[in-house]
């Protein structure tokens, strides 16, 4: 009896050492699964974290170009401020000839006798000379539009590397708002860097002392006073930067700040100019808008300026323009029909026209203009 006993408490001892082995065996195998998820949990996020870090380290670079070229650009726009502000009326040092254009000026306006050099307030560029072409663009401020960026592109865009290396295009600024000149060569900075830095572009500003008391009194007064006050210094704007161009090339074109130019129309002016079989023409029309597209011998330009500037207080210069032709071309006594044939020899247009008018908004505060070069 005794070992029949003995033999179950083996026996049970039997089934539970089975039982804990099982259970043993069990807890093993999922703590070893647990083990194994936690592995691969852990690699999983170590895999995770190595991304981040790449990512990290992308951005990080990314980060450093960024601010590179955030450094650069203040850089280069604290040394365009330091030309704002230092570059005024020393930047000809040796070349005597080109400031002394301007001295015709004191002729006509008594408060510039006073003044010591009178030269642009402001230049930016290489002050390039030699070369055949000048275009020369005046620009103000026309409120909430623009049309300057529109013009340079189509203006430089359209010129081959000769052609380019063998003119400059000056941008006049003939604003007296900072805001504006700043405005104009941030964008020119950014957009025409290239040519800014060939030379074949540069930028001016027009001192505001050039400008006469007769101009600051009528902007003040009612719209008639303003609107004569707008044209006398568009007259003014425009003898400037004739003067400041003479000197740089053989010809000079002026241009606006609201026109597209044609496709190869820089080829075209200059097969046009060489071709011509007299060399006595006054001057070339390439628009027959305004003041657009004209072109003149830089020898003639003192000349235009002068008469311009006896007369700048009572018509636009475009009417000027024709005034002048009659004064020095038809001869006392000469009927109409001779001095109108004559017109034509001389002055010459081009046709289809190579620059349009694409402005509407005035530089004439509050005018729209919708005129358009029907020979376009």
């Amino acid at each position: 009896m005794r070992t029949k006993h003995v033999n179950v408490l083996i026996a049970l001892a039997a089934v539970m050492l089975f039982s804990f082995s099982c259970f043993c065996i069990s807890r093993m195998t999922q703590t070893s699964n647990q083990l194994i998820n936690c592995r691969n949990h852990i690699l999983e996020f170590k895999e995770k974290m190595l991304r981040l870090k790449n990512k990290t380290e992308r951005n990080r670079q990314e980060l450093i170009k960024a601010l590179s070229k955030v450094n650069y650009e203040m850089t280069q726009r604290k040394n365009m401020s330091v030309n704002l502000v230092e570059k005024k009326m020393n930047t000809l040092g040796n070349n005597e000839t080109a400031s002394n254009t301007f001295e015709i000026l004191r002729f006509f306006f008594p408060h510039l006798r006073k003044v010591g050099r009178i030269y642009p307030d402001v230049i930016i560029g290489k002050e390039k000379t030699g070369v055949s072409f000048a275009l020369g663009i005046s620009t103000v401020n026309r409120g909430n539009q623009s049309y300057l960026k529109q013009a340079l592109n189509s203006v430089v865009s359209r010129m081959t590397p000769s052609e380019e290396k063998d003119s400059v295009v000056i941008v006049s600024v003939a604003d007296r708002n900072e805001d504006y000149l700043k405005s104009v060569v941030d964008m020119i900075t950014k957009r025409f860097k290239r040519q800014l830095r060939s030379g074949s572009l540069e930028i001016i500003s027009i001192p505001a002392f050039f400008y006469p008391n007769i101009l600051h009194v009528q902007q003040s007064t009612e719209d008639s006073g303003k609107s004569e006050s707008w044209r006398i210094k568009q007259v003014l704007d425009f003898c400037f930067l004739m003067l400041y161009a003479q000197p740089k090339a053989m010809y000079y074109l002026q241009l606006e700040d609201d026109i597209i130019a044609k496709k190869m129309y820089f080829t075209k002016i200059t097969d046009f100019v060489h071709n011509i079989t007299s060399k006595n023409w006054f001057y070339i029309e390439f628009s027959i808008l305004g003041f657009i597209g004209k072109l003149f011998k830089s020898e003639d330009l003192t000349d235009f300026v002068r008469f311009f500037l006896m007369f700048y207080k009572d018509k636009p210069i475009d009417l000027l323009l024709g005034d002048i032709f009659q004064v020095k071309m038809c001869n006392p006594g000469e009927t109409p029909e001779k001095c109108a044939e004559r017109n034509k020899q001389i002055r010459i247009r081009y046709k289809p026209s190579l620059f349009q008018h694409v402005g509407i908004q005035s530089s004439f505060p509050g005018r729209e203009q919708y005129s358009k070069d029907i020979y376009y």
